[in-house]
């Protein structure tokens, strides 16, 4: 019979003497200072409100002093130039220290793992001097204002219009599945400011100011009852054209750095989050006497594999990554997306099915356990971020050199 225990968590590569030396540095400095307030808890599922939120800022402040915020950027830009294997190591240890990353806060992260990496990429030395310490301190919280109501997968046809006046640049349009947005004071836009220019040109990418700027957030209710997105309205937004990241029509060279930027991190340790997701359904499994049911365990069988393949993946990448190796952005990330995001969904479907007539019902305040919640977010998983059939072409095209879709 096979026996069902939870195994530890190993480091997804070995490790350089270097590497290991800073993982060391960061579990000693973490069993010494994470606070027991903020175990686990995971930002970006929930509103940060009250003694929460002052935790949390307080928590991020003392990531700053001890210089885990923003590791990865070149030192001389207030970073300390880390490899990818070495954020990949960090992020792998706050996760097993069950506290939160700069980079897992997302008006934080964004700034840190998205905006400041394309603005060191396609910015000029004054918007560095600028923008970056502001990223680093916390004093700019970003979102993302990418998708529209016409335009998620397709983003070359966003129809926000930007305008220039003078030394300003003046925004209208829509965005919608905005996140994060109660806590972000800033927003990086993508708007058309050329509309003679083909599709992927005369785009410009744009950081606007939230606060009295014109800028209003609808928010959407989901299943789970909670509104993790909402819809943006933009009305005569304004931003200095220093704002402008990349120069003005060249907005679609810096979006693609955005999307691909996050070389090394999330790819290489979700496998940890997945792990942890799964011990939780075999605990479910032993407390409802099911765990010798022949079904169900095959059911766990293939999701146990299906997370080591995940875990093997991140090894490839890491071992890419250490090596100097082009990982192959555009397949690996696609790939990625369609076997994260699937695996997800079905895990909540699996799940349910163990639950029974348990996953039928709900608190008097519709209050959904762990698992009713997982069923319910995870059907957006393959429609966001470039849904699952936009991942299969790209893979198709890219990869395999097979032909394009034709156009209808």
């Amino acid at each position: 019979m096979m026996a069902v225990t939870a195994t530890p968590i190993k480091s997804p590569v070995e490790l350089s003497e270097h590497a290991r030396a800073f993982q060391q540095e960061l579990r000693e400095w973490l069993r010494a200072n994470a606070p027991a307030k903020l175990k686990g808890l995971r930002l970006g599922e929930v509103r940060l409100d009250g003694d929460v939120r002052a935790a949390v800022l307080d928590w991020m402040d003392q990531l700053r002093k001890a210089g885990y915020v923003c590791v990865a950027w070149p030192k001389e830009y207030g970073g300390r130039g880390l490899t990818g294997v070495e954020v990949a190591l960090l992020n792998e240890e706050f996760h097993r220290a069950g506290v939160p990353s700069s980079w897992s806060w997302d008006t934080l992260g964004y700034g840190e793992r998205i905006v400041g990496p394309s603005i060191i990429a396609h910015g000029s030395e004054d918007q560095k001097a600028y923008f970056l310490p502001r990223i680093i301190k916390g004093v700019d919280r970003y979102c993302q204002g990418f998708s529209e109501p016409n335009a998620g997968s397709d983003l070359a046809s966003v129809r926000t219009k930007g305008v220039v006046e003078g030394a300003e640049i003046i925004v209208n349009g829509q965005k919608v599945w905005t996140s994060n947005y109660w806590d972000a004071n800033m927003v990086f836009c993508l708007c058309r400011t050329d509309q003679s220019a083909p599709k992927h040109r005369g785009i410009s990418y744009v950081l606007l100011p939230i606060d009295g700027n014109g800028i209003e957030f609808r928010p959407i209710k989901g299943m789970t009852g909670q509104s993790h997105f909402a819809e943006t309205f933009i009305t005569n937004a304004r931003a200095p054209i220093s704002n402008v990241i990349g120069g003005l029509n060249n907005g679609w060279r810096v979006a693609m750095t955005t999307l691909g930027i996050e070389r090394g991190g999330r790819a290489t340790t979700q496998h940890v989050r997945f792990q942890e997701q799964f011990w939780h359904l075999v605990d479910e499994v032993r407390k409802r006497g099911k765990l010798n049911d022949p079904r169900v365990r095959e059911q766990l069988a293939w999701a146990y594999s299906n997370v080591e393949l995940m875990r093997m993946s991140g090894l490839v990448l890491l071992n890419a990554l250490a090596t100097g190796q082009d990982p192959g952005r555009g397949a690996t990330d696609s790939i990625n997306k369609i076997r994260c995001s699937e695996y997800e969904r079905r895990l909540a479907e699996i799940a349910l099915d163990i639950l029974g007539p348990d996953a039928l019902t709900t608190g008097n305040k519709y209050e959904l356990s762990l698992w009713q919640t997982a069923f319910l977010e995870t059907r957006t998983h393959t429609i966001w971020g470039g849904t699952a059939e936009i991942q299969r072409n790209v893979i198709a095209e890219r990869v395999l050199g097979l032909p394009k879709e034709p156009s209808l």
